[in-house]
């Protein structure tokens, strides 16, 4: 009896680490920490073209829409469409942040065509 309750304490012990190392190391996780800090973080599953990817940039949450077409040599994303989740959290925010985020995108996808959505739209065509 005593070494079937040592067995199921040290099983629950391994779980608890495994359970750890899993909080610690979720991209979804550090992407909420990131926002809270207002610090730059790009979340993004690059093997499923399905989901959208989430970057999170001076207090700004962005998401993108990923569509997939062809490129001269093979299939990959081709299009691009990001806006922000939340308008307000745009303001002090000027061109050269969002050049920034364009490069961080492309160096994902260099062969996707980046297209904001209103208001930031009409920023980087003027």
């Amino acid at each position: 009896m005593i070494l079937l309750i040592r067995i199921l304490i040290i099983a629950l012990i391994i779980y608890l680490f495994y359970a750890g190392i899993r909080y610690l190391t979720d991209a979804k996780r550090k992407l909420d920490e990131a926002y809270e800090k207002e610090q730059y973080y790009f979340y993004d599953d690059v093997k499923n073209i399905r989901k959208n990817f989430f970057i999170t940039f001076k207090g700004a949450m962005f998401e993108g829409e990923k569509y997939l077409g062809t490129t001269p040599d093979s299939f990959d994303v081709v299009s691009i469409f990001i806006w922000v989740k939340n308008e307000s959290k745009l303001q002090g925010m000027t061109k050269e942040d969002f050049h920034f985020l364009e490069a961080e995108v492309k160096s994902y996808y260099p062969f996707a065509e980046i297209n904001w959505k209103n208001p930031i739209e009409q920023l980087m065509k003027g």
